[in-house]
């Protein structure tokens, strides 16, 4: 089975075309403080614009009743809490709308898929969408769905991959012309290399 590919911080229908075209699995739109930041409403046009593919809320050190009335407004499918979310805030979230995405650093205690009542793990590099790559090895042996990010670009995925036994990718600054600004030919580059 091909790799599970999702390309976030998506800002406009353009960029979730683009992502949609090349075969990407899932897009991802940050409603917290971030050059890529788009709001609840922006955030339910890019939802309407991705068709079948998986769209995605990402959240970080936002209240679990304001992820909640975001994820509610925009319409996302999933919801993904970066960072330090407690197990109570997973569970509060639970529901049949939308599936529970854990974005943590690789030094986190627990990276068990599942272990907070999640749907998907994602294992990403201290600070998120930095796009600084890490030792890769030091978490080959996960099981389970689990997403690789940090520091990937069309040149590096494939490797990066293979080397961490990664399920799927996340990518968002790998993907960029300039902080924040989407390429669509890299966003086509590195699903392709995500896939081979």
């Amino acid at each position: 089975m091909a790799p599970f590919v999702k390309i976030c911080g998506l800002r406009t229908a353009a960029d979730v075309a683009a992502a949609a075209a090349a075969g990407a699995d899932a897009v991802g739109f940050v409603f917290a403080a971030s050059p890529r930041r788009v709001d609840a409403r922006t955030g339910r046009d890019l939802v309407e614009a991705a068709g079948d593919v998986l769209t995605v809320g990402v959240f970080k050190g936002m209240p679990v009743a304001e992820v909640r009335a975001v994820a509610e407004e925009s319409g996302v499918r999933a919801v993904q809490l970066h960072g330090d979310y407690s197990k109570d805030a997973f569970t509060e979230l639970a529901d049949p709308a939308w599936r529970l995405v854990r974005a943590v650093s690789y030094a986190a205690p627990d990276l068990r898929v599942g272990a907070y009542g999640d749907d998907l793990l994602l294992v990403d590099a201290p600070r998120a969408g930095s796009g600084e790559a890490w030792d890769y090895r030091s978490i080959n042996g996960l099981s389970g769905q689990w997403l690789l990010a940090g520091g990937l670009t069309p040149g590096t995925v494939a490797e990066a991959r293979e080397t961490a036994g990664a399920w799927g990718v996340d990518v968002s600054s790998g993907v960029e012309s300039s902080r924040g600004v989407k390429d669509a030919a890299l966003i086509a580059r590195f699903v392709a290399a995500a896939k081979s």
